[in-house]
């Protein structure tokens, strides 16, 4: 099974982001692969709005990423921590594909 890195806004509307995000990795999990949203589990135990643990959550990920077969980037709309994402996963040969809030394959936005 392919790993793959779950990017998707978190910040703004928390609660919303999440229940998106949930059914993102849903999605993915139903596609017979194994989801990880960085934003769901880091949270978890990490505090968003301490912005050492923040940069933590995003090392955390990042290292995760390096070890993901793809990225799957979900929205219209990026967030800074999804461009680091997207910037990381493009340094690293990841492949990125792009759905929409949807979960309707979608062109690149770059």
């Amino acid at each position: 099974m392919k790993l793959i890195f779950i990017c998707s806004p978190y910040s703004g509307d928390i609660e919303r982001n999440t229940l998106r995000t949930q059914a993102y990795c849903r999605f993915a999990y139903t596609k017979g692969t194994v989801p990880f949203a960085p934003h769901l589990h880091n949270t978890q135990f990490l505090d968003e709005t301490m912005k050492e643990e923040r940069q933590a959550g995003i090392v955390l990920g990042l290292y995760v990423l390096s070890h993901c077969d793809e990225l799957w980037c979900f929205g219209s709309k990026t967030t800074e921590g999804m461009n680091v994402e997207l910037e990381a996963a493009s340094k690293l040969g990841i492949p990125i594909k792009h759905f929409t809030d949807m979960c309707q394959e979608a062109e690149s936005n770059e």
